[in-house]
Protein backbone atom coordinates (compact mmCIF):
# COMPACT_ATOMS: atom_id res chain seq x y z
CA UNK A 1 0.00 0.00 0.00
CA UNK A 2 1.23 3.52 -0.79
CA UNK A 3 2.43 5.85 1.93
CA UNK A 4 0.24 8.19 3.89
CA UNK A 5 1.61 11.36 2.31
CA UNK A 6 1.79 14.99 3.47
CA UNK A 7 2.71 17.94 1.27
CA UNK A 8 3.80 20.86 3.45
CA UNK A 9 3.98 24.27 1.79
CA UNK A 10 5.28 27.49 3.32
CA UNK A 11 2.17 29.10 1.86
CA UNK A 12 2.18 32.60 3.38
CA UNK A 13 5.20 33.62 5.41
CA UNK A 14 3.79 37.07 6.13
CA UNK A 15 0.54 35.69 7.55
CA UNK A 16 2.33 32.68 9.11
CA UNK A 17 0.41 29.90 7.32
CA UNK A 18 1.54 26.43 6.29
CA UNK A 19 -0.63 24.82 3.60
CA UNK A 20 -1.10 21.05 4.04
CA UNK A 21 -2.24 18.41 1.57
CA UNK A 22 -2.81 14.93 3.02
CA UNK A 23 -3.23 12.02 0.65
CA UNK A 24 -4.71 8.81 2.07
CA UNK A 25 -4.59 5.85 -0.31
CA UNK A 26 -7.46 3.33 0.01
CA UNK A 27 -9.32 5.19 2.80
CA UNK A 28 -11.87 3.57 5.11
CA UNK A 29 -15.54 3.91 4.22
CA UNK A 30 -15.85 6.33 7.14
CA UNK A 31 -12.37 7.76 7.46
CA UNK A 32 -11.50 9.49 10.70
CA UNK A 33 -8.60 11.92 11.14
CA UNK A 34 -7.45 14.06 14.05
CA UNK A 35 -4.71 16.47 15.01
CA UNK A 36 -2.71 15.60 18.16
CA UNK A 37 -3.60 17.52 21.29
CA UNK A 38 -0.09 17.36 22.77
CA UNK A 39 3.51 16.63 21.86
CA UNK A 40 5.46 13.89 23.65
CA UNK A 41 7.90 15.29 26.18
CA UNK A 42 5.73 18.30 27.04
CA UNK A 43 2.94 17.20 29.33
CA UNK A 44 0.17 19.66 28.62
CA UNK A 45 -2.79 19.52 26.23
CA UNK A 46 -1.89 22.31 23.82
CA UNK A 47 -4.87 21.79 21.48
CA UNK A 48 -2.97 22.20 18.21
CA UNK A 49 -6.26 21.93 16.31
CA UNK A 50 -7.11 25.49 17.31
CA UNK A 51 -4.71 26.61 14.57
CA UNK A 52 -6.29 24.46 11.82
CA UNK A 53 -8.72 25.99 9.33
CA UNK A 54 -10.25 25.42 5.90
CA UNK A 55 -10.36 21.61 5.96
CA UNK A 56 -11.75 20.19 2.69
CA UNK A 57 -11.91 16.68 1.22
CA UNK A 58 -11.80 15.35 -2.35
CA UNK A 59 -11.94 11.78 -3.62
CA UNK A 60 -11.28 11.55 -7.32
CA UNK A 61 -13.34 14.36 -8.87
CA UNK A 62 -15.89 14.45 -6.02
CA UNK A 63 -15.90 16.90 -3.16
CA UNK A 64 -16.85 15.21 0.10
CA UNK A 65 -18.45 16.55 3.24
CA UNK A 66 -16.21 16.84 6.31
CA UNK A 67 -17.98 16.22 9.62
CA UNK A 68 -16.33 17.52 12.78
CA UNK A 69 -16.74 15.12 15.72
CA UNK A 70 -14.99 17.04 18.48
CA UNK A 71 -12.37 19.77 18.96
CA UNK A 72 -9.71 17.90 16.97
CA UNK A 73 -11.41 15.03 15.09
CA UNK A 74 -13.14 14.89 11.70
CA UNK A 75 -14.79 12.11 9.67
CA UNK A 76 -15.26 11.83 5.91
CA UNK A 77 -17.66 9.37 4.26
CA UNK A 78 -15.75 7.87 1.30
CA UNK A 79 -16.94 5.90 -1.71
CA UNK A 80 -14.67 3.20 -3.10
CA UNK A 81 -10.90 2.87 -2.67
CA UNK A 82 -9.72 5.91 -4.60
CA UNK A 83 -7.27 8.10 -2.67
CA UNK A 84 -8.78 10.63 -0.30
CA UNK A 85 -7.14 14.07 -0.47
CA UNK A 86 -7.53 16.51 2.42
CA UNK A 87 -6.41 20.14 2.28
CA UNK A 88 -6.15 22.57 5.19
CA UNK A 89 -4.05 25.38 6.65
CA UNK A 90 -2.18 25.69 9.91
CA UNK A 91 -1.43 29.04 11.52
CA UNK A 92 2.15 28.89 12.82
CA UNK A 93 3.46 31.71 14.97
CA UNK A 94 4.62 30.03 18.20
CA UNK A 95 8.37 30.59 18.46
CA UNK A 96 8.91 27.71 20.88
CA UNK A 97 10.27 24.17 20.64
CA UNK A 98 6.84 22.55 20.93
CA UNK A 99 4.76 23.67 17.98
CA UNK A 100 5.26 25.47 14.63
CA UNK A 101 6.54 28.83 13.44
CA UNK A 102 6.70 30.58 10.07
CA UNK A 103 7.68 34.08 9.04
CA UNK A 104 9.71 35.68 6.27
CA UNK A 105 13.01 34.69 7.91
CA UNK A 106 12.50 31.29 9.48
CA UNK A 107 10.29 28.24 9.58
CA UNK A 108 10.10 25.43 12.12
CA UNK A 109 7.61 22.69 12.81
CA UNK A 110 6.91 19.53 14.72
CA UNK A 111 4.64 17.30 12.66
CA UNK A 112 2.36 16.89 15.67
CA UNK A 113 1.29 20.50 15.09
CA UNK A 114 0.72 20.08 11.33
CA UNK A 115 0.00 16.50 10.34
CA UNK A 116 -3.44 14.97 10.82
CA UNK A 117 -3.35 11.43 12.19
CA UNK A 118 -5.14 8.93 9.94
CA UNK A 119 -7.03 6.65 12.31
CA UNK A 120 -6.45 2.97 11.68
CA UNK A 121 -3.36 3.68 9.60
CA UNK A 122 -0.91 4.85 12.25
CA UNK A 123 1.44 1.92 11.60
CA UNK A 124 1.56 2.48 7.84
CA UNK A 125 4.61 4.15 6.33
CA UNK A 126 4.34 7.95 6.13
CA UNK A 127 6.13 10.38 3.82
CA UNK A 128 6.41 14.16 3.69
CA UNK A 129 7.29 16.60 0.90
CA UNK A 130 8.35 20.22 1.46
CA UNK A 131 7.25 22.72 -1.18
CA UNK A 132 7.16 26.46 -1.92
CA UNK A 133 10.01 27.30 0.39
CA UNK A 134 11.51 30.76 0.19
CA UNK A 135 14.41 30.91 -2.26
CA UNK A 136 17.72 30.20 -0.55
CA UNK A 137 16.23 28.52 2.51
CA UNK A 138 18.02 25.53 3.95
CA UNK A 139 16.33 22.48 5.48
CA UNK A 140 17.52 20.48 8.49
CA UNK A 141 15.83 17.41 9.94
CA UNK A 142 16.77 14.01 11.32
CA UNK A 143 13.97 12.36 9.33
CA UNK A 144 15.43 10.07 6.64
CA UNK A 145 15.44 11.71 3.20
CA UNK A 146 13.98 10.07 0.09
CA UNK A 147 15.24 12.77 -2.24
CA UNK A 148 15.28 16.54 -2.62
CA UNK A 149 12.57 17.86 -0.29
CA UNK A 150 11.14 14.38 0.38
CA UNK A 151 11.31 12.48 3.66
CA UNK A 152 10.09 9.15 5.05
CA UNK A 153 8.94 7.77 8.39
CA UNK A 154 8.08 4.19 9.27
CA UNK A 155 4.87 5.18 11.08
CA UNK A 156 3.03 8.12 12.63
CA UNK A 157 5.01 7.96 15.90
CA UNK A 158 8.23 8.40 13.95
CA UNK A 159 6.76 11.15 11.78
CA UNK A 160 5.99 13.36 14.78
CA UNK A 161 9.39 12.70 16.37
CA UNK A 162 11.52 14.52 13.78
CA UNK A 163 11.23 18.35 13.81
CA UNK A 164 12.15 20.48 10.79
CA UNK A 165 14.20 23.69 10.75
CA UNK A 166 13.78 25.92 7.68
CA UNK A 167 15.57 29.13 6.70
CA UNK A 168 19.10 30.51 6.72
CA UNK A 169 21.06 29.13 9.65
CA UNK A 170 24.57 28.30 10.83
CA UNK A 171 25.47 24.63 10.94
CA UNK A 172 28.45 22.53 11.90
CA UNK A 173 29.18 18.94 12.81
CA UNK A 174 31.36 16.67 14.91
CA UNK A 175 31.69 12.96 15.55
CA UNK A 176 30.90 11.33 18.90
CA UNK A 177 30.74 7.60 19.46
CA UNK A 178 31.54 7.16 15.79
CA UNK A 179 28.29 8.92 14.83
CA UNK A 180 27.85 12.28 13.11
CA UNK A 181 26.26 15.00 15.23
CA UNK A 182 25.07 18.25 13.67
CA UNK A 183 24.46 21.57 15.37
CA UNK A 184 22.04 23.95 13.65
CA UNK A 185 21.82 27.48 15.07
CA UNK A 186 19.32 30.10 13.95
CA UNK A 187 19.29 33.75 15.02
CA UNK A 188 22.92 33.92 16.17
CA UNK A 189 24.82 37.20 16.29
CA UNK A 190 27.91 37.61 14.04
CA UNK A 191 30.26 37.22 17.04
CA UNK A 192 29.01 33.68 17.72
CA UNK A 193 31.86 31.18 18.19
CA UNK A 194 30.53 28.07 16.46
CA UNK A 195 33.77 26.15 16.73
CA UNK A 196 33.73 26.42 20.51
CA UNK A 197 30.10 25.31 20.76
CA UNK A 198 30.89 22.27 18.60
CA UNK A 199 33.91 21.34 20.71
CA UNK A 200 32.04 21.69 24.00
CA UNK A 201 28.98 19.80 22.75
CA UNK A 202 31.26 17.02 21.53
CA UNK A 203 32.76 16.65 25.01
CA UNK A 204 29.29 16.37 26.53
CA UNK A 205 28.18 13.76 24.01
CA UNK A 206 31.31 11.66 24.42
CA UNK A 207 30.90 11.70 28.21
CA UNK A 208 27.29 10.57 28.00
CA UNK A 209 28.00 7.83 25.46
CA UNK A 210 30.74 6.57 27.80
CA UNK A 211 28.29 6.73 30.72
CA UNK A 212 25.74 4.51 28.96
CA UNK A 213 28.00 2.28 26.87
CA UNK A 214 31.42 2.35 28.50
CA UNK A 215 34.73 3.71 27.20
CA UNK A 216 35.62 3.08 23.54
CA UNK A 217 37.91 0.19 24.42
CA UNK A 218 35.00 -1.75 25.93
CA UNK A 219 32.51 -1.19 23.13
CA UNK A 220 31.85 -4.08 20.80
CA UNK A 221 32.24 -3.14 17.16
CA UNK A 222 31.03 0.01 15.39
CA UNK A 223 27.40 -0.81 16.28
CA UNK A 224 27.54 -1.05 20.06
CA UNK A 225 23.95 -0.09 20.84
CA UNK A 226 23.95 3.68 20.31
CA UNK A 227 20.24 4.52 19.97
CA UNK A 228 20.57 6.66 16.82
CA UNK A 229 22.53 6.61 13.55
CA UNK A 230 22.98 10.39 13.51
CA UNK A 231 21.86 13.27 15.73
CA UNK A 232 20.95 16.96 15.37
CA UNK A 233 20.88 19.77 17.93
CA UNK A 234 18.45 22.46 16.70
CA UNK A 235 19.17 25.69 18.57
CA UNK A 236 16.87 28.69 18.07
CA UNK A 237 18.48 31.73 19.66
CA UNK A 238 16.20 34.59 20.69
CA UNK A 239 16.26 37.66 22.89
CA UNK A 240 14.47 35.91 25.75
CA UNK A 241 13.54 32.25 26.06
CA UNK A 242 14.86 28.96 27.38
CA UNK A 243 13.89 25.32 27.04
CA UNK A 244 14.23 22.13 25.10
CA UNK A 245 12.31 19.15 23.79
CA UNK A 246 13.83 15.76 23.19
CA UNK A 247 13.31 13.60 20.09
CA UNK A 248 14.57 10.19 19.04
CA UNK A 249 17.47 11.50 16.93
CA UNK A 250 17.49 15.22 17.68
CA UNK A 251 16.50 17.89 20.13
CA UNK A 252 14.93 21.31 19.68
CA UNK A 253 16.43 23.99 21.94
CA UNK A 254 15.71 27.66 22.55
CA UNK A 255 18.03 30.01 24.44
CA UNK A 256 19.02 33.69 24.62
CA UNK A 257 21.47 34.53 21.83
CA UNK A 258 23.58 36.49 24.32
CA UNK A 259 24.38 33.14 26.02
CA UNK A 260 26.22 31.80 22.97
CA UNK A 261 30.02 31.75 23.18
CA UNK A 262 31.74 34.67 21.46
CA UNK A 263 34.84 34.63 19.34
CA UNK A 264 37.87 35.90 21.21
CA UNK A 265 36.13 35.60 24.60
CA UNK A 266 37.29 32.48 26.49
CA UNK A 267 35.17 33.16 29.60
CA UNK A 268 32.61 30.61 30.70
CA UNK A 269 29.62 32.83 31.48
CA UNK A 270 26.72 31.65 33.61
CA UNK A 271 24.48 31.91 30.55
CA UNK A 272 26.74 29.69 28.47
CA UNK A 273 26.98 27.12 31.26
CA UNK A 274 23.18 27.13 31.43
CA UNK A 275 23.05 26.48 27.68
CA UNK A 276 25.54 23.63 27.97
CA UNK A 277 23.42 22.16 30.77
CA UNK A 278 20.39 22.31 28.47
CA UNK A 279 22.31 20.53 25.71
CA UNK A 280 23.40 17.90 28.23
CA UNK A 281 19.86 17.45 29.58
CA UNK A 282 18.20 16.90 26.23
CA UNK A 283 20.94 14.60 24.95
CA UNK A 284 20.63 12.41 28.07
CA UNK A 285 16.96 12.00 27.17
CA UNK A 286 18.04 10.03 24.10
CA UNK A 287 18.40 7.14 26.52
CA UNK A 288 16.27 8.17 29.48
CA UNK A 289 12.68 8.78 28.27
CA UNK A 290 12.98 8.31 24.51
CA UNK A 291 13.99 4.64 24.91
CA UNK A 292 13.80 3.84 28.60
CA UNK A 293 10.31 5.16 29.29
CA UNK A 294 7.28 4.65 31.53
CA UNK A 295 5.55 1.41 30.55
CA UNK A 296 2.30 3.29 29.90
CA UNK A 297 4.14 5.45 27.32
CA UNK A 298 4.84 2.42 25.14
CA UNK A 299 1.72 3.20 23.08
CA UNK A 300 0.82 6.90 23.10
CA UNK A 301 -2.66 8.36 22.84
CA UNK A 302 -2.30 11.72 21.08
CA UNK A 303 -5.85 12.80 21.88
CA UNK A 304 -5.68 12.93 25.67
CA UNK A 305 -3.46 12.99 28.73
CA UNK A 306 -1.05 10.06 29.12
CA UNK A 307 -0.51 9.72 32.86
CA UNK A 308 2.55 8.45 34.71
CA UNK A 309 3.92 8.76 38.23
CA UNK A 310 7.48 8.40 36.98
CA UNK A 311 8.49 11.85 35.73
CA UNK A 312 10.62 12.18 38.89
CA UNK A 313 12.80 9.46 37.34
CA UNK A 314 12.73 10.36 33.66
CA UNK A 315 12.94 14.15 34.10
CA UNK A 316 14.36 14.42 37.61
CA UNK A 317 17.21 11.96 37.18
CA UNK A 318 18.01 13.51 33.79
CA UNK A 319 18.18 16.89 35.58
CA UNK A 320 20.65 15.39 38.05
CA UNK A 321 22.98 14.17 35.35
CA UNK A 322 22.81 17.21 33.05
CA UNK A 323 25.09 19.47 35.10
CA UNK A 324 27.05 16.57 36.59
CA UNK A 325 28.12 15.62 33.06
CA UNK A 326 29.61 19.11 32.66
CA UNK A 327 31.96 18.28 35.54
CA UNK A 328 32.77 14.83 34.22
CA UNK A 329 33.75 16.12 30.79
CA UNK A 330 35.84 18.93 32.30
CA UNK A 331 33.75 21.95 31.26
CA UNK A 332 33.18 23.17 34.84
CA UNK A 333 35.00 22.48 38.10
CA UNK A 334 33.62 21.10 41.36
CA UNK A 335 33.32 24.52 42.99
CA UNK A 336 31.08 25.82 40.24
CA UNK A 337 29.05 22.61 40.22
CA UNK A 338 28.43 22.77 43.96
CA UNK A 339 27.25 26.35 43.64
CA UNK A 340 24.80 25.28 40.93
CA UNK A 341 23.64 22.34 43.03
CA UNK A 342 23.11 24.69 45.99
CA UNK A 343 20.74 26.80 43.86
CA UNK A 344 18.59 23.71 43.22
CA UNK A 345 18.65 22.75 46.90
CA UNK A 346 17.65 26.28 47.94
CA UNK A 347 14.84 26.37 45.40
CA UNK A 348 13.35 23.09 46.59
CA UNK A 349 13.62 23.95 50.29
CA UNK A 350 12.04 27.37 49.63
CA UNK A 351 8.95 25.71 48.13
CA UNK A 352 6.25 25.02 50.76
CA UNK A 353 4.52 22.71 48.28
CA UNK A 354 7.19 20.06 48.94
CA UNK A 355 5.28 19.33 52.18
CA UNK A 356 1.99 19.04 50.29
CA UNK A 357 2.72 17.09 47.11
CA UNK A 358 4.86 13.98 46.66
CA UNK A 359 7.10 13.39 43.67
CA UNK A 360 4.74 10.70 42.39
CA UNK A 361 1.79 13.09 42.66
CA UNK A 362 3.77 15.87 41.01
CA UNK A 363 4.49 13.55 38.07
CA UNK A 364 0.88 12.48 37.71
CA UNK A 365 -0.45 16.04 37.99
CA UNK A 366 1.98 17.54 35.46
CA UNK A 367 -0.85 17.86 32.94
CA UNK A 368 -2.80 20.30 35.08
CA UNK A 369 -0.26 21.81 37.47
CA UNK A 370 3.38 21.96 36.37
CA UNK A 371 2.75 23.65 33.03
CA UNK A 372 0.06 25.97 34.42
CA UNK A 373 1.74 27.86 37.26
CA UNK A 374 -0.08 30.58 39.15
CA UNK A 375 0.35 32.62 42.32
CA UNK A 376 -0.32 29.55 44.53
CA UNK A 377 1.87 27.06 42.67
CA UNK A 378 4.83 27.07 45.12
CA UNK A 379 2.43 26.45 48.01
CA UNK A 380 0.72 23.41 46.52
CA UNK A 381 3.23 21.69 44.22
CA UNK A 382 6.83 20.54 43.99
CA UNK A 383 8.83 20.27 40.77
CA UNK A 384 9.63 16.73 39.67
CA UNK A 385 12.63 18.29 37.94
CA UNK A 386 14.14 19.97 41.00
CA UNK A 387 13.26 17.56 43.79
CA UNK A 388 13.60 14.63 41.39
CA UNK A 389 17.21 15.63 40.73
CA UNK A 390 17.87 15.82 44.47
CA UNK A 391 16.32 12.36 44.91
CA UNK A 392 18.82 11.10 42.32
CA UNK A 393 21.62 12.78 44.29
CA UNK A 394 20.42 11.15 47.52
CA UNK A 395 20.29 7.71 45.89
CA UNK A 396 23.69 8.15 44.23
CA UNK A 397 25.34 9.07 47.53
CA UNK A 398 23.41 6.35 49.41
CA UNK A 399 24.49 3.66 46.96
CA UNK A 400 28.09 4.78 47.17
CA UNK A 401 27.94 4.56 50.98
CA UNK A 402 26.03 1.25 51.05
CA UNK A 403 27.88 -1.53 52.87
CA UNK A 404 26.28 -4.08 50.55
CA UNK A 405 27.09 -2.15 47.42
CA UNK A 406 30.67 -1.29 48.20
CA UNK A 407 32.67 1.59 46.76
CA UNK A 408 32.10 0.59 43.13
CA UNK A 409 28.29 0.90 43.15
CA UNK A 410 26.50 4.11 42.23
CA UNK A 411 23.39 5.46 40.55
CA UNK A 412 25.01 4.95 37.15
CA UNK A 413 24.83 1.20 37.78
CA UNK A 414 21.08 1.52 38.24
CA UNK A 415 20.67 3.50 35.03
CA UNK A 416 22.82 1.16 32.95
CA UNK A 417 21.27 -1.88 34.58
CA UNK A 418 17.79 -0.77 33.59
CA UNK A 419 19.00 -0.04 30.05
CA UNK A 420 20.48 -3.51 29.68
CA UNK A 421 17.82 -5.48 31.55
CA UNK A 422 14.90 -3.94 29.66
CA UNK A 423 16.72 -3.57 26.35
CA UNK A 424 16.32 0.20 26.35
CA UNK A 425 12.54 -0.09 26.56
CA UNK A 426 9.55 0.49 28.87
CA UNK A 427 9.95 0.12 32.64
CA UNK A 428 7.71 0.37 35.70
CA UNK A 429 8.30 1.78 39.16
CA UNK A 430 8.55 -1.79 40.46
CA UNK A 431 11.32 -2.49 37.95
CA UNK A 432 13.29 0.52 39.19
CA UNK A 433 12.97 -0.32 42.88
CA UNK A 434 13.65 -4.03 42.31
CA UNK A 435 17.01 -3.28 40.72
CA UNK A 436 17.72 -0.66 43.38
CA UNK A 437 17.16 -3.35 46.05
CA UNK A 438 19.63 -5.64 44.26
CA UNK A 439 22.25 -2.90 44.19
CA UNK A 440 21.79 -1.23 47.57
CA UNK A 441 19.60 -3.51 49.63
CA UNK A 442 15.89 -3.73 50.37
CA UNK A 443 16.09 -1.06 53.07
CA UNK A 444 17.36 1.53 50.63
CA UNK A 445 14.69 0.56 48.10
CA UNK A 446 12.00 0.96 50.77
CA UNK A 447 13.43 4.32 51.84
CA UNK A 448 13.53 5.49 48.20
CA UNK A 449 9.88 4.52 47.78
CA UNK A 450 9.02 6.61 50.82
CA UNK A 451 10.96 9.54 49.38
CA UNK A 452 9.00 9.23 46.13
CA UNK A 453 5.55 8.81 47.66
CA UNK A 454 6.01 10.91 50.81
CA UNK A 455 6.68 14.57 51.51
CA UNK A 456 9.60 14.40 53.94
CA UNK A 457 12.77 16.31 53.16
CA UNK A 458 15.66 14.28 51.80
CA UNK A 459 18.63 13.66 54.17
CA UNK A 460 21.00 15.63 51.98
CA UNK A 461 23.07 17.40 54.69
CA UNK A 462 24.13 14.05 56.14
CA UNK A 463 24.78 12.42 52.79
CA UNK A 464 26.82 15.34 51.47
CA UNK A 465 28.92 15.51 54.63
CA UNK A 466 29.82 11.86 53.98
CA UNK A 467 31.61 12.93 50.80
CA UNK A 468 33.24 15.99 52.32
CA UNK A 469 30.74 18.64 51.21
CA UNK A 470 29.82 21.22 53.83
CA UNK A 471 26.19 22.42 54.05
CA UNK A 472 25.73 25.96 55.31
CA UNK A 473 22.97 28.55 55.51
CA UNK A 474 23.75 31.89 53.91
CA UNK A 475 22.25 35.33 54.36
CA UNK A 476 18.63 35.61 53.27
CA UNK A 477 17.43 38.40 51.01
CA UNK A 478 14.47 40.47 52.13
CA UNK A 479 12.23 38.57 49.70
CA UNK A 480 13.31 35.28 51.28
CA UNK A 481 12.76 36.61 54.81
CA UNK A 482 9.30 37.88 53.92
CA UNK A 483 8.33 34.81 51.88
CA UNK A 484 7.75 36.74 48.66
CA UNK A 485 8.54 36.14 45.01
CA UNK A 486 8.50 39.41 43.12
CA UNK A 487 9.36 41.08 39.85
CA UNK A 488 10.95 44.49 39.94
CA UNK A 489 12.14 47.14 37.52
CA UNK A 490 13.28 50.72 38.13
CA UNK A 491 10.35 52.00 36.03
CA UNK A 492 7.42 49.92 37.30
CA UNK A 493 8.59 49.10 40.81
CA UNK A 494 7.89 45.94 42.82
CA UNK A 495 5.11 43.54 41.84
CA UNK A 496 4.28 40.57 44.06
CA UNK A 497 4.11 37.38 42.02
CA UNK A 498 3.70 34.80 44.78
CA UNK A 499 3.30 34.77 48.56
CA UNK A 500 4.62 31.64 50.26
CA UNK A 501 2.58 29.65 52.75
CA UNK A 502 3.50 30.23 56.39
CA UNK A 503 5.38 33.42 55.57
CA UNK A 504 5.51 36.84 57.23
CA UNK A 505 4.05 38.36 54.07
CA UNK A 506 1.05 36.02 54.11
CA UNK A 507 0.43 36.71 57.80
CA UNK A 508 0.49 40.45 57.08
CA UNK A 509 -2.14 40.11 54.33
CA UNK A 510 -0.11 40.58 51.15
CA UNK A 511 -1.14 38.58 48.09
CA UNK A 512 -0.16 37.90 44.51
CA UNK A 513 -0.72 40.87 42.21
CA UNK A 514 -0.06 43.49 44.85
CA UNK A 515 2.13 46.40 43.78
CA UNK A 516 4.43 47.54 46.57
CA UNK A 517 4.56 51.32 46.20
CA UNK A 518 6.22 52.62 49.35
CA UNK A 519 7.69 51.50 52.66
CA UNK A 520 7.80 53.61 55.79
CA UNK A 521 6.67 56.62 53.75
CA UNK A 522 9.48 56.19 51.17
CA UNK A 523 8.89 55.25 47.52
CA UNK A 524 10.63 51.96 46.68
CA UNK A 525 11.31 50.46 43.27
CA UNK A 526 13.46 47.56 44.51
CA UNK A 527 12.36 45.35 47.36
CA UNK A 528 15.69 45.41 49.20
CA UNK A 529 15.52 49.23 49.27
CA UNK A 530 12.84 48.84 51.93
CA UNK A 531 15.58 47.99 54.43
CA UNK A 532 17.07 51.44 53.85
CA UNK A 533 13.91 52.99 55.28
CA UNK A 534 14.45 51.41 58.71
CA UNK A 535 15.74 53.64 61.48
CA UNK A 536 18.21 52.15 64.00
CA UNK A 537 16.56 49.46 66.16
CA UNK A 538 13.40 49.65 64.01
CA UNK A 539 12.02 46.37 62.61
CA UNK A 540 8.64 47.46 61.22
CA UNK A 541 8.00 47.66 57.48
CA UNK A 542 4.86 49.69 56.81
CA UNK A 543 3.85 49.06 53.21
CA UNK A 544 1.68 51.17 50.96
CA UNK A 545 0.19 48.76 48.43
CA UNK A 546 -1.88 49.14 45.28
CA UNK A 547 -4.39 46.31 44.78
CA UNK A 548 -6.90 46.57 41.97
CA UNK A 549 -6.44 50.39 41.99
CA UNK A 550 -7.14 50.62 45.74
CA UNK A 551 -4.46 51.86 48.13
CA UNK A 552 -3.99 49.62 51.16
CA UNK A 553 -1.61 49.55 54.11
CA UNK A 554 0.12 46.50 55.59
CA UNK A 555 2.71 46.14 58.32
CA UNK A 556 5.33 43.43 58.53
CA UNK A 557 7.43 43.03 61.66
CA UNK A 558 10.83 41.49 60.98
CA UNK A 559 11.88 39.09 63.75
CA UNK A 560 15.23 39.47 65.44
CA UNK A 561 17.88 37.29 63.82
CA UNK A 562 18.40 34.04 65.73
CA UNK A 563 19.50 30.57 64.65
CA UNK A 564 19.11 29.71 60.99
CA UNK A 565 17.76 32.71 59.06
CA UNK A 566 14.25 32.18 57.74
CA UNK A 567 14.34 31.41 54.01
CA UNK A 568 18.15 31.57 53.94
CA UNK A 569 19.84 30.13 50.84
CA UNK A 570 21.99 27.03 51.12
CA UNK A 571 25.66 27.08 50.18
CA UNK A 572 27.70 23.95 49.40
CA UNK A 573 31.47 23.77 49.32
CA UNK A 574 34.23 21.24 49.93
CA UNK A 575 34.71 20.93 53.69
CA UNK A 576 37.84 22.76 54.85
CA UNK A 577 38.97 19.94 57.12
CA UNK A 578 37.78 17.01 55.06
CA UNK A 579 40.05 13.97 55.34
CA UNK A 580 41.88 12.57 52.37
CA UNK A 581 39.36 9.71 52.35
CA UNK A 582 36.39 12.11 52.14
CA UNK A 583 38.09 14.13 49.43
CA UNK A 584 38.63 10.92 47.47
CA UNK A 585 34.98 9.95 47.88
CA UNK A 586 33.91 13.42 46.68
CA UNK A 587 36.08 13.16 43.57
CA UNK A 588 34.73 9.67 42.88
CA UNK A 589 31.14 10.96 43.12
CA UNK A 590 31.77 13.94 40.86
CA UNK A 591 33.99 12.29 38.27
CA UNK A 592 33.10 8.60 38.02
CA UNK A 593 30.08 6.34 37.70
Amino acid sequence: MADIHYRVEAWDTQAHYFDLTLTIPAPAALQEVSLPAWIPGSYLLREFARHLSGLTAVQGSRSLAVQQQDKATWTIACSGRAALVLRYRIYAFDNSVRTAFLDAHRGFFNASSLCLRVHGREQDSHSLTLARLTAGWQVATSMPALGEGQYAAANFDELVDHPFELGSFWQGSFAAGGVEHQVVVSGALPVFDGARLLADAQRICEAQIAFWHGPPAKRRGPDFGLPFKSYIFFLNTVDEGYGGLEHRASTALIAPRRDLPRRGSPELSDGYVRLLGLISHEYFHSWNVKRLKPANFAALDYSRENYTELLWFFEGFTSYYDDLMLVRCGLIDETRYLKMLAVTVTGVLATPGRKVQSLAQSSFDAWVKYYRPDENTPNSTISYYGKGSLLALALDLSLRASSKAGAACCLGDLMRGLWQRFDGGPVTESDIFALLAELGGSELALEASQWVHGTADLPLPRLLEQVGVHWQHGQATLAQRLGLRVSETPMTGVLVKQVLAGSLALAAGLCGGDELLACNDWRVRRLDDALLTLAPEQNELRWLVSRDQRLLSFTVVLPQASGEPSGAPISLAPADKASARLASLRRAWLLTG
